[in-house]
């Protein structure tokens, strides 16, 4: 039985991301066209647990578009996890007489909201927030765009001091269990070798390759290394058998770390949570629920949550050839 939408919530959950505050701006603008009323729940699935609501209008959102993070903050909630809590945060959305839920983040967030629905039949749509970029059913997700400026900025500045001592840097990025801001940021920054979760390149291969690099005429390297990939995942370790194998480099380690996450969005991210945004209120609106609102091709689309999460990250492999051709 679908229900007439009158007013909607919107949270922010799991790792925070640039874009998110555009995401809602987004959402409240577009209830406040469609002359709807809308929430604000603060600290994610837990807030909805804790009854932790806020009205929102036109004018509560004003200056936040250029701002990183969320001001709705956001929170990792075990509680969620549990049948009661759940079932605490569907009594407080009713006590408020909200009909629609849109839930901005990743697979963690939507995982949640598939086993909300399946209890309390309560209409949700998601929008993908987050810099890894690994989920599935859109091209890119909100704040990634944000991350890989800020991650080709810091391996610029890394370079001068590399060229100017004839260092070996490892530079870890975020990214998870997923390649695309090491694979993207390391094609775009210059980078000698990138190591990613979705191919095992293995130390010897590595250290081979540098070498060759080194009777190339290269007096430096930058190796970009995803925090996933299964040599990377002990960085220091990896540094320290370079060292030992590899006596022409100075080998440094950078672990960028939450920089990644922080930071006034690109202008692509604050384009793309407004589509998405307005995405979302249309969706609702058009009885769509249990899905999330992503972008292929440049469109906006539906997918259900259930195919978000499906299968394993797949990276455009004529990326890793021009990466290959690149770094010689």
């Amino acid at each position: 039985m679908s229900v007439k939408i009158k007013k909607i919530a919107v949270l922010t959950s799991g790792g925070d991301s640039p874009g998110m505050n555009a995401a809602i701006r987004a959402v409240v603008r577009s209830c406040t066209y469609h002359q709807l009323e809308c929430l604000g729940v603060y600290r994610g699935y837990q807030g909805l647990i804790e009854g932790d609501f806020v009205t929102l209008n036109a004018r509560s959102v004003k200056n936040i578009i250029n701002r990183g993070g969320t001001f709705l903050k956001s929170a990792r909630s075990k509680e969620f996890l549990s049948v009661e809590g759940r079932k605490r945060a569907f009594d407080n959305l009713k006590a408020e007489g909200i009909d629609a839920l849109v839930t901005i983040g990743g697979d963690g967030t939507f995982a949640g909201a598939v086993v909300f629905n399946e209890e309390h039949n309560f209409p949700i749509v998601g929008l993908p927030g987050t810099i890894d970029n690994d989920i599935n059913g859109t091209d890119f997700t909100i704040g990634y765009d944000t991350a890989l400026n800020t991650v080709v900025e810091a391996i610029d500045k890394i370079r001068d001091t590399a060229h100017s001592h004839n260092r070996l840097f490892l530079v870890e990025v975020m990214g998870r269990d997923a390649g695309d801001i090491a694979l993207n940021a390391g094609i775009g920054a210059g980078a000698e070798e990138i190591l990613i979760p979705e191919q095992n390149m293995g130390k010897d291969r590595l250290v081979a390759s540098l070498k060759r690099s080194k009777e190339a005429g290269k007096s430096s390297s930058i190796v970009v290394v995803a925090e996933g990939d299964q040599i990377g995942k002990n960085i220091f370790g990896l540094a320290d058998y370079i060292r030992e194998n590899l006596t022409e480099y100075e080998v440094k380690v950078t672990v960028l770390g939450h920089i990644q996450r922080g930071g006034a969005p690109s202008c692509y991210d604050r384009v793309l949570a407004s589509r998405l945004g307005v995405g979302a209120v249309d969706a609702l609106l058009k009885g769509e629920r249990d899905i999330m609102v992503g972008i292929v091709n440049n469109k906006v689309t539906s997918v259900p949550f259930t195919e978000t999460s499906k299968g394993e990250n797949e990276l455009d492999k004529e990326l890793i050839r021009v990466a290959d051709i690149t770094s010689v």
